[in-house]
């Protein structure tokens, strides 16, 4: 009794050295009633505890570790360790103490969905599938939930057939499931079914009247002709019912200044976008632009002839990359490409700066100093994943627009890589960038951080035409939708492919379109968006940017 009492005041007094910040005693302490050995689940919660505290991430997952085999049928200490490993970039590491546990116990189907989500971010797309589908036959509670995450599984996985099947499985099971009603209608977008799509939507706010996702794709697949649209009603009201939702007002903001734009009241317009932005401002991480032009120049200054002769692969791969400015147009050109039947659209793709941050480290910084070896594997890591989406596509082309960062590294890795550079009047690139709720872009919401962030795009872009050479081929964006034919041709035959007229009626084909300018890329080709900044000429002047000289 008196040495349990002991022990209870030691932890005791552990926990009060710890809040009272004496962490070297508590520490001291906490150690010393482990070598006791008594009660040591106890002991190594409160270490880890303490580790978590005081920010020492690795002494944290040790003691975690220790849990894992003092208790080791306890999921519990399993799932907070494979969470703190996932959060500091070590997934693999989090997915083999996963395995370790249902190396004891098979069944737990929690731990297999846990293990599904840990796959699909490192993009292991079939061992996802697996687990999803081990946790359903386990009998996971709320199935329609891991059936729904089965469908943006497959849809990253570009197999919208399978995506569409597992969705309309989660609402057989829950009719009024908004999260696969939602998905599903994003799906029915991608491939066109504007009908399809817009059922959804309707079905969506019948149960939820001011989601802001759901009306937002009704605005931006609709062209607002009045006032009285209902649509710009219903706008009105989310925004008026949601002021203490930050994510939907912006969302809602958005949509708002595209209905708009579309009566040509663009000064209300300009409203809309300014609160949307300002909201958007908040969420987003500070823009910083002397960091941004120190990355550039350290790219410009490592990536020189003697840097690329040196580590050059000898891969004889031709990807096909297409990248630019965000809202330049690099949609468009895959979707004229996409209609020539030697090439697949492969959409915006993540691997290539995944695999370098991966593999390579940090860009510029790391990987630079990366051997030819490593470039060599990188190359066949990232064939590897296109083949894996695409298995019997020929050419399948990368939209990944930001690529253009990395382009002498993709002419080191991939020599005969054919690369499309997509540019469009800077002015209507920024406004248009400014227009569009653009996810984790850090200078999106900031018309003058965007014009700075467009004129380092220039700057490394006039290096990367030097390094390059013959290997870059510019489309114009306005050229293209003046007068689209010449400049398709010049486009195929830099890609070495016959003349197809079907590119010239690209908005006919049905293919899959995963874009925030999903509709109107399957409109005939307009000018319409050429000189659309003049419509907002009032309102930009005393901002820095292209059109500083009004």
């Amino acid at each position: 009794m008196a040495s349990a009492q002991s022990f209870e005041q030691a932890f005791r007094r552990a926990r009060e050295l710890q809040a009272r910040g004496s962490r070297v005693k508590a520490e001291r302490l906490y150690r010393e009633l482990l070598a006791r050995g008594d009660q040591r689940e106890l002991v190594l919660r409160g270490l880890v505890d303490f580790y978590m505290e005081s920010r020492r991430a690795d002494d944290a997952i040790l003691h975690l570790v220790a849990l894992t085999e003092e208790v080791p049928d306890s999921p519990y200490y399993y799932g907070r360790l494979a969470g703190l490993l996932d959060g500091l970039g070590r997934t693999e590491q989090a997915i083999g103490h996963y395995l370790r546990l249902l190396e004891r116990q098979p069944d737990l189907a929690d731990v297999h969905y846990n293990l599904a989500l840990l796959y699909k971010k490192e993009k292991r797309w079939r061992d996802a599938i697996a687990a999803y589908e081990r946790a359903l036959a386990l009998g996971i509670p709320r199935p329609h939930e891991v059936h729904s995450n089965l469908g943006v599984l497959y849809s990253a996985m570009r197999r919208p057939d399978e995506a569409a099947d597992s969705y309309e499985r989660a609402l057989a099971l829950e009719p009024d499931y908004v999260p696969a009603l939602f998905n599903l209608g994003g799906l029915r977008e991608e491939s066109g079914d504007r009908e399809r799509s817009r059922v959804l939507y309707e079905r969506i706010l019948e149960l939820e009247p001011h989601h802001a996702g759901a009306l937002a794709r009704l605005v931006h697949a609709s062209r607002i002709e009045s006032g009285d649209d209902p649509l710009l009603t219903a706008i009105d009201r989310a925004l008026a019912a949601t002021q203490n939702d930050a994510a939907g007002q912006e969302e809602l903001l958005f949509a708002r200044g595209k209905a708009l734009d579309d009566l040509g009241r663009y000064d209300e317009a300009f409203a809309a976008f300014a609160s949307a932005n300002a909201l958007g401002k908040r969420r987003l991480p500070p823009y910083r632009p002397e960091a941004v032009e120190a990355a550039v120049g350290r790219i410009i200054d490592g990536c020189d002839r003697a840097w690329l002769e040196r580590v050059q692969t000898d891969s004889p791969h031709s990807p096909i990359f297409i990248c630019g400015m965000f809202r330049s147009g690099s949609t468009l050109i895959e979707q004229i490409l996409a209609a020539h039947p030697a090439i697949t659209a492969g959409g915006e793709l993540e691997f290539f700066p995944w695999l370098t941050a991966r593999r390579l480290g940090l860009w510029p910084d790391q990987a630079l100093a990366a051997p030819r070896e490593a470039l060599q594997a990188l190359g066949q890591a990232y064939t590897e994943h296109v083949r894996e989406l695409f298995p019997d596509a020929g050419n399948v082309t990368d939209k990944r627009p930001d690529n253009f960062l990395y382009l002498g590294l993709i002419r080191a890795v991939f020599p005969a890589a054919r690369i499309v550079c997509t540019q469009r009047d800077a002015a209507d690139t920024c406004l248009s960038i400014w227009f569009q709720q653009l996810g984790g872009l850090t200078y999106a919401a900031d018309l003058a951080q965007i014009a700075h962030y467009h004129r380092q795009h220039e700057r490394l872009m006039a290096h990367w035409r030097e390094l390059c050479g013959d290997a870059l081929y510019a489309v114009d964006y306005d050229s293209l939708v003046r007068d689209p034919e010449p400049v398709v041709r010049g486009l195929l035959e830099f890609l070495g492919l016959p003349w197809d007229e079907r590119c010239l009626d690209f908005r006919d084909a049905e293919r899959p379109v995963q874009t925030a300018s999903v509709w109107q890329v399957r409109e005939a080709l307009h000018a319409r968006s050429s000189g659309r900044w003049r419509h907002y000429a009032p309102h930009l002047r005393g901002i820095a940017g292209p059109w500083h000289d009004l």
